[in-house]
Formats: C-alpha cells, structure tokens, sequence
C-alpha cells in the first residue's frame, strides 16, 4: 500500500509537471529584447512570520529589503517595471507568487527569505535555483520554505498531494528540466558576488533545491536566503537599517548587472537574427543572366561557347542544357552586360531566377522593381 501511494503521487506530480513546463515553454517563446519586468517576492507574512530570531522575524526583513531593493530601481532604472507579489504585512500562498511574475511577463523573478538552523555558529548569504537538492542541509530549507502551505485551506489539493515534510514528494525535482537553469544560476552568482565583495558578507554559494515559490515561475528566477536569523551577529546586522540597506543595494546592483548583459545579449542576438533574415531575402534575390547558348547535348568545357566566356552558368530545361554568362541583380545592369554580349552572340537575351529556379521575366521584374 506505501509503494501505491508514492507511486500514485509520483504521477500526480508528473502530471503537475508537464503543465508547468508548457506554460514555461508558452511564455519562453515570448522573447523579450530587453529586461523589462522584475518582480520581487518578500517571502512569508501575514499569519507567515518565517523564521523569527532573538530580536526580529524574518517576514519583516524581507518586506523593508525587498521595498529598497524596487525603489532602488525605480530610482536608478525607470525603465523596469517593478512588480511586488507584497507591499505589505500580508499571507500570500506561494503558488499565487508564481502566478504574479507570470501574469506581467516577467523577465527575472526574486524571492527574498532570511533563514535559521539550529547551529547558531552557521551564518552567511547563498542562494538557490530550482532542482535537486545536493545534500540533506538544502533539502531542510525547501521543506522549511515550502511548509507555509499547510498554512493555505485545502493545500493538499492546491498542490497536487505535495507534502513539504515527505522526502518523496521532492522526486518531482529530479526530473524537472528547468529551461532557465543556467540563467538563473548566473543570476545567483551575480547576487553571491556583490554579497561578499560588497557588503562582505560570507559566501555560502550557489544551491540547488526544491522550491515550491520557483516551480512555475516561467522565467529565470532565484531564491535568496539572506543571511541566518540563528547567528546573532548576523541577525543584528540584517535586521538593522544599514543591514538591510547594504543587502538591499546588493540585491539591486546584481539585477543592475543582469539587465546590462540582458539587454545587450538580446541586442546581438537581435542583430544575428536580421542579419539571417537579410541573408535569407538575399538568397530569394531574383538574378538576371545571359542567354547565350541551348544544346541537347552537352558542351564540353573548354569548347564552343566556352571559348568566347569564362564566367558560363548552366542550367537544364526540358531535356536541353542551356548556358548563360553574365549575372546581376538588377535588370538594368544586365541589359547593359547584354549589349556587350550581343556582340559575340547576336541572338543572347535575358533569362531570370529565382532560388536558381527559372521565372517568367516579367515576374523577375516586378520581384525587383517592387
């Protein structure tokens, strides 16, 4: 019956999955050509106070970083759109997170936590993406992060019969092939940097764990634990103005940096993909050449109609090989070509292509003339 049950909830969670990675996909084809849109998740609140240390509770540390982090860039960058999933003291089910970056179309999704151990000795900022956990220690903090469902009405059925205490339950993980992985990772590099190097904070690295606030989010999207409520020293400097101003403007110089290689990735990739499509009318270009010659037969080179051109271009009709010398794009310079031709061979005229297709000539001409 144990082994019914996992199994049943392992298709439950595929099914789960394959929803979410259509949407993914849907909205990945969205291509943006610029970082628009980033939204950014104070996690828990409300009835959710998160992790609460000596001094202060993790659901309000991550309301005032995540409020200076979006004025910071309103501020410096105007052109974003800045989006909360909260503005205030309020419980926001962690699905409904998701469902916010989706809905704007969001082009970074951030999710700001502060965590706790029970080894107050532990302290440092890392981050994680979506996947596997690595070891037991990350997989404590999904399930840590992931249990504020059971605080949802009926979140056995919201969440397809995920339980955030069942190690089975996070199988679901392994198998999920998150088509923004490597941008996120990058993305969390970026945030661990302007941790340590300027806010100095100690660098825990970048992790992957099963995160239920990043399951559908269809964009690159991190979560940031921003230090540990457990360490005192730590949860003095983090809960304090400057601590959170310092994390704050970390956690902004970071998107900063993104957006910068965002938009000019997008910018190349933009022009690659005009010069491909500049290089794929060129190629539908119509071309004009000389007829100069028909055989049934064929000419061996170096002979006849050879002897008189070096530039011949062959080409079979029906059951004859016609040859022609001369090529340009444009039905003017052919005709001046003509003239000159029409000297060795009185009776040459103009044939025309397309994709090395024969057309009709009048066709060709209102190709060109267009």
């Amino acid at each position: 019956m144990t082994n019914y049950l996992v199994n049943t909830r392992i298709i439950f969670l595929l099914l789960l999955l394959s929803a979410s990675l259509l949407s993914a996909n849907e909205l990945f084809g969205q291509k943006s050509i610029s970082l628009k849109t980033v939204v950014i998740d104070a996690g828990h609140g409300g009835r959710d106070p998160g992790a609460v240390g000596k001094i202060s509770k993790e659901k309000d540390i991550v309301l005032d970083v995540a409020l200076k982090v979006g004025a910071y860039l309103n501020e410096y960058l105007p052109e974003v759109n800045v989006v909360y999933t909260r503005t205030k003291d309020v419980f926001v089910p962690l699905n409904k997170r998701a469902e916010i970056a989706n809905k704007s179309e969001a082009d970074l999704f951030v999710s700001i936590h502060a965590n706790a151990i029970g080894a107050s000795s532990i302290y440092g900022a890392e981050t994680f993406v979506l996947g596997l956990h690595r070891s037991e220690e990350n997989l404590e903090v999904a399930k840590k992060e992931n249990a504020v469902i059971v605080l949802e009405e009926d979140y056995s059925t919201t969440y397809e019969g995920f339980d955030p205490n069942s190690t089975e339950s996070y199988i679901i993980f392994e198998l999920m092939q998150n088509v923004h992985l490597d941008q996120s990772i990058h993305v969390a590099s970026m945030l661990q940097s302007q941790f340590h190097d300027r806010v100095g904070r100690r660098d825990r690295g970048v992790k992957q764990a099963g995160f239920l606030v990043l399951r559908k989010a269809a964009m690159p999207s991190v979560l940031v634990e921003l230090g540990f409520l457990s360490n005192r020293k730590e949860e003095q400097f983090i809960a304090s103005e400057k601590g959170k101003t310092y994390m704050a403007s970390a956690l902004y110089r970071a998107i900063r940096d993104y957006k910068t290689e965002f938009d000019s990735k997008s910018k190349m990739d933009d022009v690659a993909v005009k010069k491909l499509e500049v290089e794929k009318k060129a190629d539908l270009k119509v071309k004009y050449r000389i007829q100069v010659a028909s055989s049934r037969s064929k000419i061996n080179e170096g002979t006849k109609i050879y002897k008189k051109f070096d530039d011949i271009w062959v080409y079979e009709e029906g059951e004859r090989y016609k040859y022609t010398t001369g090529c340009a794009s444009n039905y003017g310079d052919i005709i001046k070509q003509l003239h000159i031709v029409k000297k060795d061979v009185s009776d040459a005229f103009v044939v025309a292509f397309q994709e090395e297709q024969k057309i009709q000539l009048s066709e060709a001409r209102k190709l060109t003339e267009q």
